[in-house]
């Protein structure tokens, strides 16, 4: 069974004046992640808090084997219907980046452009993909495609839970090593912190909780503009 610790930390920031962020964290489950409110849109903190909380329900509600993708598609029709109450001309969304670990791998869900990094042996990787309409139009020129985006634009979003249509969902499976570190975060946190300095302050010889208070309090320091979430898992053994 594997052995972890993980601890959660989230602060409002300097300019907000809601957190609308939210964060999973289910020792019990082994379940960990973050949901951030889509900017622009109202109901940003009741999309983000639905979004958790239909995760861990449905995941508590069918074990290990659930099937993550079925779980956001369901996940995004229930926010995108309480969009439809709460702000019927434009709806409301959230971001979700969330993992299980189960049998000594960390399976990944991933919508939106919070993000999931992961440290192992001095090194850190990050592990998903933004959703943003810069990557999107990467891609598509890697296919040969012509494609323009607006600078201004270049962070918006293309994915989001709450959108009327089936999300894509990146799934990602990372099997485990005892001494992995994983890192779910809000991107109120990866735009102020370099994924270098990450590196630097999870790699240190500390308790998970002191770890990310120091990656937290530094998105604060330089200047706090979007509220900042964190979820550190330390992976300790791994049979």
């Amino acid at each position: 069974m594997t052995s972890l610790r993980a601890v959660a930390h989230t602060d409002i920031g300097r300019v907000r004046q809601r957190n609308e962020d939210r964060y999973l964290l289910d020792l019990d489950n082994h379940l960990f992640g973050v949901a951030d409110g889509v900017g622009g849109l109202p109901g940003g903190a009741e999309a983000a808090q639905r979004t958790v909380d239909e995760v861990a329900a449905a995941l508590s509600a069918q074990g290990p084997q659930a099937d993550l993708n079925a779980v956001v598609q369901r996940v995004n029709l229930s926010v995108h219907a309480l969009g439809v109450k709460l702000s019927p001309s434009m709806g409301i969304g959230a971001t979700l980046t969330f993992g299980r670990v189960v049998d000594g791998v960390l399976h990944l869900a991933h919508v939106g452009d919070s993000r999931c990094y992961g440290y192992r042996a001095g090194r850190i990787q990050l592990l998903t993909e933004d959703h943003s309409v810069e990557n999107e139009a990467r891609l598509r020129r890697s296919r040969g495609e012509t494609v323009y985006y607006h600078e201004a634009n270049r962070n918006a979003l293309t994915r989001c839970i709450g959108q009327p249509s089936s999300p894509l969902v990146d799934l990602i499976d990372r099997p485990l090593a005892a001494g992995d570190r994983y890192l779910f975060c809000t991107d109120g946190v990866t735009r102020l912190v370099r994924d270098s300095e990450l590196c630097e302050m999870i790699e240190r010889d500390a308790l998970p909780e002191d770890i990310l208070d120091e990656i937290i309090s530094l998105a604060i320091r330089r200047g706090g503009p979007d509220n900042a979430t964190g979820v550190l898992v330390v992976i300790d053994a791994v049979a």
